[in-house]
């Protein structure tokens, strides 16, 4: 089956408040991935926009402000894209589906979200929706209070973590240095991230400041193309998987510390890739919380259940591990515009195999793996790249 290859891109740098609109961060993106492609707009046969906007924008109908790339793309299907957090994987896979069923040759994706123009409660408020709001909409904290009971379930199962949690903020904050498109680009040290301090408060459970992703700006997106219409194209850059797997909504459904749809995503994304976990270069997870990263090592098969310490405490997931876990920053140092995210990953991971990362590159890279999540492990993607040409 045709799965599709990615031949441009674009990265807006994240940012905590951008001065420009959100529809000129969609317009700026798309426009420069397909300059990057070298695709001309009216060669775009559909666009999908990945846009979580629960609260965070009063015009809630937006794929089509992407026409405003060009004249040329008036008329094209353009189609909004929701996912919780993963929203704009969902919209890259969306697009894949859209070239293997044979409906477009080249497809334009665009993930966006400007979070900054609502007050920290109505951002509170908004992210809430990403759970199940019937049972755990009165967990003190917003979605951020329910990865900090999250948290606390973890340490009361598998012990006292604060060493490791702090571990992975200080690893993706150094990363983030090196990546200019970064939000956060500030080496704080573990000693900063472990350390409960007037700048490092704590915000849910035992999950600081530091633990959190930050409310972010940002927009990113990419082309798409048949493998046959990609032929002239500078670069090609091929999915060998992309699975999505969707669990219950309600935490109190289901082991919350198992991650059990990223498990499953994970396991269908290297049977049909045909590789093994060793077998990739690097990894882009979805860190909106360091517990969630400690989690997804388990649950990709890194470390056995309850062992995700040793991972980051072994220097395993460090940029110059066995296994370099976000050495973009990750979602706490890059930031999380929620639209954005997913398309952001796929991004930046096809910018390692195209050895174009600058100074946060992975030597070697072949094998990129992507795990883009919506709620609590309820939306799980995975996505294996690798670089044709």
């Amino acid at each position: 089956m045709e799965q599709g290859v990615i031949i441009g891109w674009h990265h807006l740098p994240f940012v905590k408040e951008d001065a420009r609109s959100l529809e000129e961060m969609i317009v700026a993106a798309g426009a420069h991935a397909l300059a990057h492609a070298g695709l001309a707009p009216g060669d775009v046969d559909a666009i999908y926009l990945g846009h979580f906007n629960a609260g965070f924008s009063d015009q809630d109908f937006r794929a089509s402000l992407s026409l405003g790339i060009d004249p040329a793309l008036r008329f094209r299907p353009a189609t909004r894209v929701e996912n919780a957090c993963a929203t704009g994987s969902a919209a890259v896979y969306q697009g894949l589906q859209a070239i293997a069923a044979g409906k477009a040759r080249h497809v334009l994706v665009i993930g966006a979200e400007q979070m900054s123009r609502v007050p920290p409660a109505a951002v509170g408020a908004n992210l809430l929706k990403a759970s199940y709001v019937a049972e755990e909409g009165g967990i003190p904290g917003g979605f951020a209070g329910v990865f900090g009971r999250i948290a606390e379930l973890y340490f009361q199962r598998h012990g006292d973590q604060t060493d490791a949690l702090a571990a992975i903020a200080a690893k993706n904050h150094k990363n983030g240095v090196a990546n200019p498109l970064a939000q956060m680009r500030k080496d704080l040290g573990r000693d900063f991230c472990r350390q409960v301090s007037d700048k490092n408060p704590l915000v849910a459970g035992p999950l600081k400041r530091t633990d959190c992703s930050p409310v972010s700006d940002g927009a990113a997106a990419l082309v798409l193309a048949r493998s046959d219409a990609a032929a002239s194209a500078k670069r090609s850059i091929a999915f060998r998987a992309a699975i999505q797997v969707n669990d219950f909504l309600p935490m109190s459904k289901r082991d919350i510390l198992a991650f059990d749809g990223c498990r499953l995503a994970w396991s269908r994304a290297f049977d049909a890739a045909q590789i093994k976990l060793a077998d990739l270069s690097f990894a882009e997870t979805h860190d909106c919380f360091t517990i969630a990263e400690l989690i997804e090592y388990e649950a990709m098969g890194l470390t056995p259940a309850g062992q995700g310490a040793s991972a980051i405490l072994d220097g395993v997931t460090e940029i110059t591990g066995r296994l370099p876990i976000n050495p973009s920053g990750g979602l706490k140092a890059k930031g999380h515009p929620i639209g954005a995210t997913g398309v952001s990953m796929h991004v930046l991971a096809a910018m390692q195999l195209e050895n174009s990362a600058g100074d946060f590159q992975v030597k070697n890279a072949k094998l990129a793996g992507i795990f883009n999540m919506g709620g609590t492990a309820v939306a799980n993607y995975v996505s294996i790249l690798e670089r044709v040409k």
